[in-house]
């Protein structure tokens, strides 16, 4: 009976064209337009031209300054802050007139750079234009110094150099955000208009006394609902990580440099799905409560916002957190565990520790809301309308 009660609500719920749009196209579509934003945002402006506004009669000096940056084309301009203001540059630089000149005679010099910090092109371009000035700032002290008889040296004691304690592509680190982040919405997106038709809709449509008026346990008929709740969430979380997959794979450049598993690929993308429908059985027991408690699908969607809106949370608390700074506490708590994992995982480490940590928590907390949805549908006065 059990298997009867199953398959036929994942036939109905997957029947539903407005349901299948929302559950499967939407989280994709969503899905693939943070891909492609988050692939522009760690993109380095390689193969890209920025256009600098510059003084008509600084062109000359300008051409010399900037003559080992190709991507940066000089827009000359009688005034320059009003090119970029009319969108014909991303930055514009004021100088002193006669700005070499007056550089190379030992004359006081100014540059002023002006630009937009809101906007990334403008917010790049300006690095760039001040690491142009920097590099002609060095090769004037230089030539000054050889000029005077001194070694170059004398500037610079000490060099200080970096290492980072990983070998890992440092976009890894955003990676390691936008897996779980993608996966958290699009199973909270995917399973909740199921979820909230399952329970809330039977009150709402007055099918829920026929359906509990039938020779089927109470119990049994929870565990089919959320079964099928589960079930969907878990196809929609893989599926959805698949495309994202194949797209950063196909796709994008930084995103797929950034993803390297090594040897433990086969682990990782197991665990990794086996954490989704761990997840997806935790959502499905925060929705299925959300829908009981609902009289009307509107009501239940309601109640179910703020738990979609914890999967937010998790990202603001991570980020910044480094990959050897996580504790016990980021593994046990669910939700921000799936984050952890993950980061862990897409990293390159598989701590069992860790994994049972997160896994365990989740299914203690899909028995205790699981144990409370049950109590709630065994009472008459939620789940008769």
């Amino acid at each position: 009976m059990l298997r009867k009660i199953y398959i036929k609500e994942l036939k109905d719920s997957f029947r539903d064209r407005r349901t299948l749009l929302l559950t499967v196209l939407l989280p994709i579509i969503m899905m693939t337009g943070m891909t492609f934003f988050y692939e522009s945002l760690i993109s380095d402006g390689e193969g890209e031209t920025f256009n600098l506004a510059v003084q008509d009669t600084a062109a000359a000096d300008m051409e010399q300054v900037f003559s080992g940056f190709e991507n940066i084309e000089l827009i000359p301009s009688s005034d320059p802050e009003a090119a970029l203001e009319e969108g014909d540059a991303q930055a514009a630089i004021v100088v002193t007139p006669g700005f070499i000149s007056q550089v190379q005679n030992g004359a006081e010099a100014t540059a002023t750079i002006i630009g937009d910090s809101f906007s990334s092109k403008s917010t790049a371009l300006m690095s760039m234009v001040e690491s142009a000035l920097t590099g002609f700032e060095k090769t004037v002290i230089t030539q000054r110094l050889q000029q005077g008889g001194m070694d170059p040296a004398l500037m610079q004691p000490f060099t200080v150099e970096y290492k980072e304690i990983t070998e890992e592509n440092p976009h890894v680190d955003l990676l390691a955000m936008l897996i779980p982040l993608i996966l958290a919405i699009a199973i909270g997106v995917g399973a909740g208009p199921s979820a909230a038709d399952l329970f809330a809709g039977e009150k709402e449509k007055k099918t829920m006394e026929a359906l509990l008026m039938t020779p089927v346990k109470r119990s049994t008929m929870l565990f089919a609902k959320w079964l099928t709740i589960t079930t969907i969430g878990s196809v929609i979380g893989i599926v959805t990580l698949g495309v994202v997959a194949l797209e950063i794979t196909l796709l994008t450049e930084n995103l797929k440099k950034a993803v390297s598993f090594g040897d433990n690929g086969t682990i990782i993308i197991a665990t990794a799905l086996f954490v989704s429908i761990v997840y997806a059985a935790f959502n499905a027991s925060l929705l299925m409560i959300t829908s009981i408690l609902g009289k009307t699908i509107k009501e239940s969607q309601s109640y179910s916002s703020p738990v979609m809106m914890l999967s937010m949370f998790p990202v603001m608390i991570i980020t910044g957190v480094g990959i050897n700074e996580l504790t016990t506490f980021h593994f046990i708590i669910p939700i921000m565990n799936v984050f952890t994992i993950l980061k862990e995982l897409l990293f390159g480490i598989v701590n069992y520790q860790h994994i049972l940590l997160a896994i365990g928590s989740n299914i203690i907390c899909v028995i205790i809301f699981f144990v409370i949805g049950r109590i709630l549908f065994l009472k008459d006065k939620w789940v008769m309308n």
